[in-house]
């Protein structure tokens, strides 16, 4: 299979559509699932905190299921993934209105739709990568507003669906309307072209370069042969023997009635494929082994561990309010008069517009991409903090908007990531601190449910998110101050292929 040239247009364009459709319509739901907490937590009677793990599980696990989502891909292609997990993202939302406890909605709606997202994202992300090179930074930012549009959307249409049909009718509604993920996957047509097939490579010849790295001697074919032999009936021996003994052997061994070139032919094939086995098990072993040693290389990277630090401990705080807010709002009894805006809606259309902002501000030379970063989670620690000062709606929708601002700095993690690794690097070092970014998604919600459960208030929740926040901003701006850099610089010399952060006006 080989692919064309990305067209930076044309038909890519309707791969823009479908993606923000698919985005929009996959992440709505789970993403403004803060409505539906409140409705779980009056329909099971269950603690904060336990309720907490349906929405944190659907919104982590496709973050932490991100090298399963990315095979998948990389092994059937965009478009039959993307239908799939239409299915499955419908059909989760479908099973969760006939879930007759909490621990049914952890499956159906946790583990099955936060996976079919996680799938839908890599294929949206995929199949706009191949389609797009020169303008794939503007396709891959108007396809991640599908997320954010969404959660704007959907707070409200879930609200008013809760009202007139209920909790279970809101969910088959928006189930069904997710059933539209098969139109928009329909349309990822793979740029892919057979007019020109590669010439067919022998089974060795398909092992990639890079598996090449024993150079032992191997044995030859006619060696491998020769102790093959050994476990055949020497010929004259037989004929030695009286006739009962060799009909005997003969009935034993089968192979021995084989004409000569045949047997040959076979024994080749059979030494061929050995070898073949044994060379590609002892080089993916040592892929594994090259995985794990670039993976050290990458934590000693002072930078890039304050990074990973800084995203797990954003993601533990700074994302617990998308899920909790409306509770929130409820538990200090805010006048529903005074409600005129779901306060999830107003964080999903600031982070949109956060989104867009800063990545706009990172195209400037003038602005150092990691201290912009840097003060976004200072800025969110400090909007976590406010929190518990809030009494009124009007302050709790400004707090709103600016950690729904704040949070935007999603489309500005690959350029830091970027400038701390090196592009060589990129892949492996996203892929991991993507994990650790579900980790973080996973378990907020539930840790601020749990201290609601023991204080029954909200304020030292969002005090302990504060906190982590602005530890995690220090920690990495602490690790990226020049004057760190010299004295790590002067007292010991890094080792090959690490990185570190070298301060600069066009970061």
């Amino acid at each position: 299979m080989v692919f064309r040239k990305p067209p930076d247009g044309g038909w890519g364009w309707v791969i823009v559509v479908v993606s923000f459709f698919t985005q929009f319509l996959c992440y709505g739901s789970p993403l403004a699932v803060g409505v539906l907490y409140i409705e779980w937590l009056d329909a099971f009677g269950e603690g904060k905190g336990k309720t907490a793990w349906v929405g944190s599980l659907a919104n982590g696990i496709g973050l932490l299921a991100s090298p399963v989502c990315s095979i998948c891909v990389s092994s059937f292609g965009a478009r039959p993934v993307a239908i799939f997990s239409g299915f499955m993202v419908a059909g989760g939302l479908m099973m969760s209105s006939f879930a007759p406890n909490i621990y049914f909605l952890y499956i159906s709606y946790g583990i099955v739709v936060g996976l079919g997202c996680g799938l839908l994202y890599t294929a949206t992300v995929t199949i706009t990568c191949h389609y797009f090179d020169k303008r794939r930074g503007l396709a891959l930012g108007l396809i991640s507003t599908g997320s954010s549009v969404g959660l704007f959307i959907y707070a409200a249409l879930q609200r008013e669906l809760i009202d007139l049909y209920g909790l279970d009718g809101c969910l088959l509604i928006v189930g069904a309307l997710s059933l539209n993920i098969l139109a928009c996957g329909s349309l990822m047509r793979p740029l892919e072209s057979s007019d020109s097939p590669p010439p067919e490579k022998t089974c060795v010849d398909k092992v990639p370069d890079q598996y090449f790295v024993y150079h032992e001697k191997e044995k030859t074919v006619e060696e491998n042969i020769s102790i093959l032999e050994k476990g055949y009936v020497d010929e004259k021996s037989m004929n030695n023997m009286p006739d009962f003994k060799q009909d005997s052997i003969l009935n034993k061994n089968v192979l021995s009635s084989i004409n000569v070139n045949e047997k040959d032919t076979y024994k080749k094939k059979v030494v061929e494929q050995t070898n073949f086995c044994k060379q590609l098990a002892k080089r993916k072993w040592q892929l594994y082994l090259n995985y794990w040693e670039e993976t050290v290389v990458l934590f000693k990277n002072k930078v890039f561990s304050a990074l990973f630090v800084a995203i797990l401990l954003f993601d533990i705080g700074g994302f617990p309010p998308s899920l909790l807010m409306e509770d929130v709002a409820r538990s200090a009894n805010i006048n529903e008069d005074d409600y005129h805006v779901p306060l999830i809606s107003i964080i999903g259309i600031m982070t949109a517009v956060g989104k867009l902002t800063l990545g706009i501000l990172a195209d400037f030379k003038w602005v150092n991409t990691l201290y912009l970063y840097v003060t976004t989670l200072l800025m969110t620690g400090v909007a976590l903090f406010a929190i518990p000062f809030a009494k009124s709606y009007l302050t709790l929708a400004m707090l709103s908007g600016i950690l729904g601002f704040l949070t935007g700095n999603w489309s500005i993690f690959p350029y830091v990531t970027t400038k701390t690794v090196g592009i060589e690097k990129l892949t492996h070092a996203y892929g991991i601190l993507m994990f650790f970014a579900g980790l973080g998604n996973s378990l907020g919600p539930p840790i601020v449910g749990w201290f609601y459960d023991w204080t029954q208030e909200y304020n030292t929740a969002f005090y302990f998110s504060g906190f982590c926040v602005l530890l995690g901003g220090f920690l990495l701006l602490l690790a990226a101050l020049p004057c760190w850099n010299a004295c790590t610089s002067q007292s010991s010399k890094l080792p090959p292929n690490t990185y570190s952060y070298k301060v600069a006006s066009s970061a």
